[in-house]
């Protein structure tokens, strides 16, 4: 054999030998191949941020110590997105970090995803309650999670029906309503209540962000609600899309003895323990069981059994420790995460119920999800 050829053919070899490596390196895991050595990075907001996305990943590292590595990125996300871009990209930078769970995916997270697929193209990305707009970020993400607010336009009035209501009193303003999901999901309501034989009643609020703040926002719905119940009675289901008028919400309609389905971002926590005047101690964080009981407790001694309810865990906490848990078993080969059916039974286990999972594309990976409502009392 010539030099030439021999030459040659050491060529070919070193393009091949890369090209293998190259390929070993950018291949995503297969269902079936057995790799367990691996940390799954976890990024939430601050207990002042999100507590449910705290507490979530909280729990993930108590059931999983060795497994987790958590950062929180800064509460004033929007202005400092450079550092919340280099707290993921830090965690890529471990070798062992096989995925990463994003709850709350805010803004930035569809340019930190891209930015370590340059170095990381393998890595598993799950983001909870994405910011950003879903043709931006299912592109980029292996798994969004999300409530389904279009569909709970229509389980909002069933279940005010199923408490017992005549009609449903929907609060928000103009602010809220220019926002299409919002919107959508208000008419959708509307049309509901139509069939369903309920009147629907639409009041405008004062924007939390208005002049006279949150505070006036609160006050006129602890001042509009006695007035509502007086017009159409105590089978009045009520409604805001604002969380900060949950509690005061929660407030009046105790007080009125109207009727409570959800929150605008339902969870045990949110409103309840303010409005209650509930501790929710460190024994009890994150434990829903414990504080669902606790908030029945006090919802049925105050005689308004079946006239409140929520969903029975939070959906921040949802998506910190069943985005943990569907990483864990996607990097083990025993589930498929682009099996609708296998990613809701997941998330089910771990909320403890039901979970009903579509996706929001045909073979998408951006998935909306309702969870059956508990009612306090019942």
């Amino acid at each position: 054999m010539s030099k030439k050829t021999i030459l040659i053919v050491v060529a070919v070899l070193l393009v091949l030998s890369l090209v293998t490596v190259r390929y070993l390196r950018t291949s995503s895991p297969k269902i079936g191949e057995d790799d367990t050595s691996f940390k799954i990075g976890v990024v939430t907001g601050t207990v002042s941020q999100g507590e449910d996305e705290y507490r979530g990943a909280e729990a993930a590292i108590k059931k999983y110590p060795d497994l987790i590595k958590h950062v929180t990125y800064p509460d004033n996300f929007m202005q400092e997105q450079e550092t919340y871009i280099a707290q993921i990209t830090g965690l890529a930078a471990d070798p062992e970090v096989k995925a990463i769970v994003i709850n709350q995916a805010v803004p930035g997270t569809v340019a930190a995803i891209r930015q370590v697929r340059e170095s990381r193209p393998e890595m598993l990305f799950i983001a909870g309650e994405p910011h950003e707009d879903p043709p931006m970020i299912e592109p980029v993400a292996d798994v969004c999670l999300i409530p389904n607010n279009p569909a709970r336009g229509e389980t909002i009035p069933q279940l005010a029906k199923k408490m017992g209501a005549t009609a449903l009193l929907h609060y928000s303003f103009p602010r809220h309503m220019s926002y299409a999901q919002l919107a959508e999901r208000r008419d959708i309501m509307k049309a509901e209540c139509e069939k369903l034989g309920m009147e629907f009643v639409f009041v405008n609020a004062p924007d939390p962000m208005g002049e006279g703040g949150l505070p006036a926002a609160q006050q006129f719905i602890l001042e509009d609600l006695p007035r509502q119940v007086a017009k159409y009675g105590k089978d009045i289901a009520v409604f805001s899309t604002n969380c900060g008028m949950q509690e005061p919400l929660i407030v009046a309609s105790l007080q009125t003895g109207a009727i409570f389905p959800e929150q605008c971002c339902p969870s045990p926590t949110h409103g309840y323990p303010g409005a209650l005047a509930l501790t929710i101690t460190d024994e009890i964080k994150g434990n829903f069981p414990a504080i669902v009981e606790a908030i029945n407790n006090t919802i049925v001694e105050a005689g308004r059994a079946g006239r409140f309810g929520t969903w029975p865990v939070a959906t921040g906490y949802l998506h910190s420790i069943g985005g943990v848990e569907v990483a864990k078993l996607a990097l083990e080969k025993k589930l498929d995460i682009k099996d609708t059916a296998a990613v809701s039974k997941v998330m089910g286990e771990i909320a403890g119920t039901e979970i009903n999972m579509t996706r929001l594309s045909d073979n998408g990976n951006f998935y909306m999800y309702i969870i059956d409502s508990i009612i306090f009392g019942e």
